[in-house]
């Protein structure tokens, strides 16, 4: 709308101002009314047309640093009875006791590991996910078949179309909602700022709204971050340390995330837990992870970058066993209690809740680097680089004694057990099916 106000003013400024004064011609006025319309016809019929072109000609695949907002409402085509049916029997209990849940993020790492681990207890689930190419679409395709075999039924649709989660709900309603779906990542937010917007903050109240409005409302499970804790010094860090030095937008959307589920546990009475993970990693893992592609270059026998602090200081994370996060996100949902809203009113407070979920036995990259070279018995080609200014955080150190506490979540797996199942893994689908990692 700017773009033709601009234009409309710009008709009102004579060729060769000064020259003539023509303006009380009445035959002028409709050259140039005649003129104004044909141009503000031109330039609504163009603007049209790009919209048309990015919504409807544009292709299913987009380049990680296109806008995702033009491709991530891109829903497959869903509804009718086989669909429904389909939907249902996904997201039937099958234990007495058991719990329907609405995944999003399934074909994910952790939505994968989660949504199979309920279905093998008998409860019902349903996955979401838009399949987007933020890494290898073919792993998440990989995931979707895994989850298939075990009973999970995957919607192709995005967490912003607002029509398909109404559907979802008017067909199944779910007592939990595990939500999972977001734009990962530290770094990639440099390159796509509005992609983390997109997912991370509009996704999240996508997802708030449609649970509020439900009758009855599910209790909602979500993925926040140790990314929140940002440059705090103060190790370990606990969930009642502050979160207001974001070191990256990434970061910055996790905790603006906490931030509104606080607003819609407190208008709306929805029952909410977040989860804040430290550096996930297992079989079945994201590529952009730092293990993931030294085990990808090292036995291509590419150079591998290992950052160092400030003074050569050292680098390190609290790695965390994939299996350790499911039993931490299965007692979550098994510990929620229920919301106490019903279709958008609140009738009492509601749980809220943000737990650690971490190792709490930091390693140096150094030594997961080394680790990786026993395991893959190859010799690493590395080079020691100052840590960028890209949002990456020199530490992170998880204290979890509220979740012990609370959830009876205790990690059992140490690095290098769960290096060796990862590598055992990553060999076998990588090497003996075939398969080619990418980059």
């Amino acid at each position: 709308m700017s773009q033709l106000k601009s234009i409309s003013h710009l008709d009102n400024i004579p060729s060769t101002p000064g020259k003539f004064k023509m303006e009380k011609s009445p035959y002028i006025h409709r050259l140039r009314f005649h003129s104004s319309l044909t141009k503000l016809a031109f330039w609504s019929f163009t603007f049209l047309a790009i919209l048309l072109f990015f919504f409807v000609g544009s292709p299913s695949s987009s380049p990680p640093s296109a806008d995702p907002s033009r491709r991530s409402l891109r829903t497959s085509v869903w509804g009718g009875p086989a669909w429904e049916k389909r939907v249902r029997s996904s997201a039937r209990v099958r234990n007495r006791n058991g719990v329907s849940v609405l995944v999003t993020g399934a074909a994910g790492f952790v939505g994968t590991h989660v949504s199979v681990a309920l279905k093998q207890r008998g409860d019902g689930v349903l996955g979401l996910d838009n399949f987007n190419d933020y890494y290898d679409p073919a792993l998440k395709r990989a995931r979707q078949a895994l989850l298939e075999r075990s009973g999970v039924f995957v919607v192709e649709g995005d967490i912003n179309d607002a029509a398909l989660l109404r559907k979802l709900f008017d067909v199944v309603a779910f007592t939990h909602v595990m939500h999972l779906a977001a734009q990962a990542g530290v770094r990639y937010a440099m390159q796509n700022p509005s992609s983390y917007v997109h997912s991370n903050i509009a996704g999240l109240v996508s997802i708030l709204e449609v649970c509020k409005s439900a009758n009855p409302q599910p209790a909602i499970v979500w993925a926040s971050s140790s990314s929140v804790y940002g440059l705090n010094s103060k190790v370990p860090f606990s969930e009642r340390d502050r979160t207001d030095q974001p070191a990256s937008l990434y970061a910055a959307t996790k905790k603006a995330g906490e931030e509104i589920v606080h607003t819609y546990n407190h208008i709306y009475g929805l029952s909410i837990t977040g989860l804040r993970f430290f550096t996930v990693y297992g079989p079945w893992g994201r590529p952009d992870m730092a293990y993931f592609f030294f085990t990808k270059d090292i036995l291509k026998g590419k150079r591998i970058q290992i950052f160092e602090g400030p003074n050569h200081g050292t680098v390190a994370r609290d790695f965390t066993y994939i299996d350790d996060i499911v039993k931490g996100c299965l007692a979550s949902l098994d510990t929620a209690k229920k919301s106490t809203g019903n279709g958008g009113k609140k009738k009492g407070p509601a749980q809220l809740r943000v737990f650690n979920l971490g190792n709490t036995s930091p390693v140096p990259v150094t030594e997961l680097v080394s680790i990786l070279e026993r395991l893959l018995k190859v010799k690493a080609n590395k080079v020691m680089l100052k840590m960028p200014r890209n949002g990456d955080v020199q530490f992170t150190h998880a204290n979890i004694s509220l979740a012990q506490r609370e959830l009876g979540y205790k990690p059992t797996t140490d690095l290098q057990t769960g290096l060796k199942k990862f590598v055992k893994w990553y060999l076998g689908y990588y090497s003996k099916s075939g398969k080619r990692s990418t980059g």
